[in-house]
């Protein structure tokens, strides 16, 4: 039998940080093992929308935290993962 794969998965791209541990189960199915969500919509309330460079400052201080989280709620440990996946933002006006 194959080792089932844990991948942490980092989402960070607009106003929440995400962090998911997901386990394979087969080739074609997967197990959350744990997902853990923080908003931002409080801190971006009084501004009535999102502000960049407020919201970057946010999820540097919550990240931590949140993978720590995550591994707990997920009963595994950091070098248990075999891969992390991670929200990468195109912005094709920059690769001009």
């Amino acid at each position: 039998m194959s080792k089932k794969r844990i991948v942490l998965g980092i989402e960070s791209s607009c106003d929440e940080t995400s962090v998911s541990i997901v386990r394979e189960k087969s080739s074609s199915d997967q197990e959350i093992l744990s997902n853990i969500v923080n908003s931002q919509t409080k801190l971006h309330e009084k501004s009535g929308g999102v502000i960049p460079e407020i919201a970057a400052r946010s999820h540097s201080t919550v990240i931590d935290r949140l993978i720590k989280q995550a591994l707990t709620k997920a009963k595994i440990k950091l070098n248990q993962v075999d891969a992390v996946a991670a929200t990468a933002v195109f912005n094709p006006e920059k690769e001009k």
